[in-house]
């Protein structure tokens, strides 16, 4: 049997309250809200994100032979993206690492050529949408991320079974964006609905036969896509039940582009009964369809972290901190230097410490050395450390100091003291923190964020923030 071994979705804190858009212009927005990818956040560090707690859901047993990252936002261009996830989740050398990118459909093809394939693989997927103010796009869409761990039931328990799929393509042009370009162009709303029927018909017909199910048969369908009109005419035209259709998260997170596919499969199988099958479609430059069977071990999964607990537990953001972050307006910046880009060659040296947040704990004593270090503090052992993970350890704040005239893309900065659980104190930033209501005994947790961009190179490291749920 092969499937789905676990799964895990990422949905930013921030939320961005559409009304706010007619508030500030006098068009746009909407009701509801999307999720807003902090200014330090990007494709890369969300899709850490979503991939540790795929990972932190699944047995001991199921370590991945490859991991593959879709996006249309990536990073980086020529440089691999999936190689600085795979450094972040401290996978092995001797595991694969590769990108598909540029593309809205990389998403579920990635998946479906990992159904289709041998091995453990760790599919990741991630997009930050973004459009004009005012469009369509700045409020319909959202960011976020999410991973599956596909593979066979001989490394784990499968979840949701794979039982069959079809795609139908063909080329058109509906959306396109220019490399560089942050907004996307649409063709007429009408020409899109009508090259996307025929082709969901045949690969919604050509699934369940290869999935030897009916339409009857299918309990819970996904219907996703950036052409919203196509994407309500086909789950009508495919003689769906109202009741069958699954929550598209766009009242609270929006549309997550290369990632949306993956985040509503994972919400579903948070919700899924055994037995229960279930049909994703997408509409990207053709029609992908994957059918799956929840199996009796999804009576034992728990998700690390579900995605109705990070729609709970989000905060606003203010429309013109939202515009600032994505760089619709400049805003004076701290009369500071800004940082030089980094160095390869320490980045390279430091590779656990950096991208894994990797400490040293002394083997004699047990002191724990944040960054890691040769020499003990106690005792003056030499060469005597074992590595000491903290990136999944929970902490708590000794003391905040909030920076106002430190260069920050977002001031303030905020630091803290945190006392880890264990042993261990280290001074840390903070993320996704309100300044005002920190103070000293909050609990933190490790999340991988970027620190800044110089020189075209990402400085990417781990922040603290608040254990929220």
């Amino acid at each position: 049997m092969r499937g789905i071994i676990s799964a895990g979705g990422y949905v930013p804190y921030r939320r961005l309250q559409r009304a706010e858009i007619a508030k500030t212009f006098g068009s746009g927005g909407g009701k509801g809200t999307r999720s807003v990818a902090s200014y330090d956040e990007d494709t890369t560090t969300m899709g850490v994100e979503a991939a540790r707690l795929a990972l932190r859901a699944a047995p001991a047993s199921a370590t991945p032979s490859a991991l593959w990252f879709a996006t249309a936002e990536p990073a980086y261009l020529d440089k691999n993206n999936a190689s600085t996830v795979h450094a972040a989740l401290r996978l092995d050398s001797d595991v694969a690492a590769f990108d598909f990118g540029g593309a809205l459909r990389s998403g579920p093809g990635a998946i479906r050529a990992a159904l289709d394939g041998r091995g453990t693989t760790l599919v990741v997927t991630a997009d930050l949408r973004t459009g004009l103010p005012t469009s369509v796009d700045e409020a319909a869409t959202g960011d976020g991320a999410a991973a599956l761990l596909v593979g066979d039931d001989s490394s784990a328990p499968v979840i949701a079974e794979y039982l069959g799929g079809a795609s139908a393509t063909e080329e058109f042009i509906e959306r396109w964006r220019s490399p560089g370009s942050t907004r996307s162009r649409q063709w007429e709303e009408r020409f899109g609905e009508v090259k996307y029927g025929p082709l969901a018909e045949q690969a919604w017909n050509g699934a369940l036969k290869a999935a030897n199910v009916s339409t009857d048969g299918v309990a819970r369908v996904i219907v996703t896509g950036m052409h919203t009109r196509a994407v309500r005419g086909i789950a009508a035209k495919l003689g769906v039940a109202k009741e069958a259709l699954a929550e598209d998260l766009a009242a609270t997170v929006g549309n997550t582009g290369t990632a949306h596919a993956a985040l509503l499969l994972t919400n579903a199988l948070e919700n899924a009964k055994p037995g229960e099958v279930i049909a994703v479609v997408v509409l990207a430059d053709g029609v992908d369809v994957l059918v799956f069977r929840a199996t009796d071990a999804i009576a034992n999964y728990s998700a690390a972290r579900t995605i109705a607990s990070q729609i709970e537990n989000a905060a606003d953001l203010p429309y013109s901190k939202y515009l600032s972050w994505r760089g619709a307006v400049s805003i004076e910046p701290p009369r500071r230097p800004e940082p030089d880009r980094i160095s390869a060659s320490v980045s390279g040296r430091t590779e656990g410490w950096k991208y894994g947040f990797v400490a040293s704990r002394d083997r004699s004593s047990g002191e724990l050395h944040m960054p890691p270090a040769r020499v003990s503090r106690v005792g003056d052992a030499v060469d005597e450390m074992e590595a000491a993970p903290m990136a999944d350890a929970v902490g708590t704040i000794a003391l905040v100091t909030i920076d106002r005239i430190a260069y920050s893309q977002s001031p303030p900065t905020v630091f803290a003291v945190v006392d880890w659980d264990g042993g261990g104190r280290l001074p840390v930033e903070l993320c996704d923190v309100d300044a005002a209501n920190l103070k000293m005994g909050d609990r933190v947790e490790m999340t991988f964020r970027r620190l800044f961009t110089s020189d075209e190179i990402h400085n990417y490291f781990w922040k603290a923030r608040p254990v929220r749920a």
